[in-house]
């Protein structure tokens, strides 16, 4: 993979920097703000962006705001964004008119090569990744319309781990079930839903959808 890295703070950015070269990620370019990110971007071609939320100057929503516009003018590029705190709002803007090639990750789980290194991965292959508590949170959130209603407690699970980034193994290996259970399990949540298999949709990325702005 080819990735750009997007943060103001040296040391943090060092170190994300860092772990992705460890792991034979291809760190193309490195920026301390969003002023000149589409111009790199356009440069060097990256398969994925990371960048903090929270950037100069105000340190309240440009990553996010700099994310909207790189989605709208890459389609094909995938985006990371990364958080200090649990910031749904954040996630739910991100996800506005389309929810592929798309990630929100705590900072506190960017230091864990693994996890950070799969989430790009699975951004990059047009997946939505979501931080665990984020998901967590808005799952369990006070809705006047649930659309999870239809769901069984385990369906809702399965989706909650499907909102997380993981696959149907993951899933599986999480559960102590076998990975056909976790392929009824999606059948029934993409019937529930009323989720139709389409050529030009990613059904997965669709439920995720559904669990967050629903």
């Amino acid at each position: 993979m080819r990735v750009i890295v997007v943060e103001d703070l040296l040391i943090t950015r060092a170190g994300i920097v860092r772990l992705l070269a460890d792991a034979g990620v291809d760190v193309v370019a490195e920026a301390e703000d969003t002023a000149r990110l589409d111009a790199l971007v356009t440069q060097h071609a990256p398969d994925a962006v990371v960048l903090d939320i929270r950037m100069p100057p105000t340190h309240t929503d440009e990553g996010l705001v700099a994310a909207t516009a790189l989605r709208a003018a890459h389609p094909e590029l995938g985006v990371l964004l990364l958080s200090q705190h649990v910031e749904a709002h954040y996630a739910m803007q991100l996800l506005e008119g389309r929810g592929d090639r798309v990630g929100y990750l705590l900072k506190q789980r960017v230091f864990h090569p693994a996890v950070l290194v799969d989430a790009l991965r699975r951004v990059c292959e047009g997946e939505t990744v979501l931080d665990p508590t984020i998901v967590s949170r808005l799952m369990n959130r006070k809705r006047k319309v649930d659309p999870l209603a239809v769901l069984s407690p385990r369906e809702r699970e399965v989706l909650q781990l499907v909102g997380e980034g993981l696959s149907n193994a993951g899933i599986a290996a999480r559960l102590e079930i076998a990975e056909r259970t976790v392929e009824a399990h999606m059948a029934q949540i993409f019937g529930k839903l009323g989720i139709d298999e389409a050529p030009d949709q990613h059904r997965r990325v669709l439920a995720v959808l559904v669990l967050l702005k629903g």
